[in-house]
């Protein structure tokens, strides 16, 4: 039962956030809101990201978890989506939000092609209104895994690694999201 209530708790970010903040302040006794001395909740946070993690693993294939839970990186022309042409969007595998979109209407409205790198490549994110990214589900913060800095491309609603975003793509964005296709679920035809 606690499982499934860690569960329901722990299905959005906000949530998440603030149960890792309960579980990792003091815990708080009846005398007047004081915090007991020498408690110790960092086992209780081990215990919930194990939990988590557990659940992820259960959900997601090995490939999927290294990538989205682990960081990882699918190899470069591996990708399912990679020559994917269908006009449809394409949702976080973890939690179904949608990320990037691919329509074939007309060439100006491209947000995915081919940069050949060996990663499915988009210009912007789905919802994104010229530079504002702030109706999109996608965050991006520093990564200095591989000595030099790069930009992480992640899920804002669970957390999920996506791939990295640089700039050196078409205008009129100059980006180029790099994309993990093992990170995502595509739609066709929603685009």
């Amino acid at each position: 039962m606690a499982a499934r209530l860690l569960g329901r708790m722990l299905g959005n970010r906000r949530r998440r956030r603030l149960l890792l903040l309960l579980l990792r302040s003091p815990a708080r006794g009846s005398g007047g809101g004081c915090a007991r001395r020498g408690t110790d909740t960092g086992s209780l946070t081990k215990q919930a990201e194990a939990t988590v993690a557990t659940d992820w693993k259960k959900k997601l294939t090995p490939e999927q978890f290294y990538v989205t839970r682990e960081k990882g990186t699918e190899p470069p022309f591996s990708g399912i989506y990679l020559n994917n042409t269908e006009s449809g969007i394409y949702y976080c595998v973890c939690c179904n939000a949608p990320l990037f979109r691919r329509s074939g209407f007309h060439y100006s409205s491209e947000k995915k092609y081919n940069s050949g790198t060996g990663w499915p490549s988009f210009s912007e994110a789905y919802g994104t209104c010229g530079r504002d990214e702030s109706n999109t589900n996608i965050t991006r913060q520093p990564d200095n895994s591989l000595g030099s800095t790069r930009t992480e491309v992640i899920c804002k609603q669970c957390d999920a690694h996506l791939g990295h975003v640089f700039d050196d793509g078409p205008t009129p964005s100059g980006q180029r999201f790099c994309i993990n296709s093992v990170s995502l679920n595509f739609k066709p035809g929603s685009g």
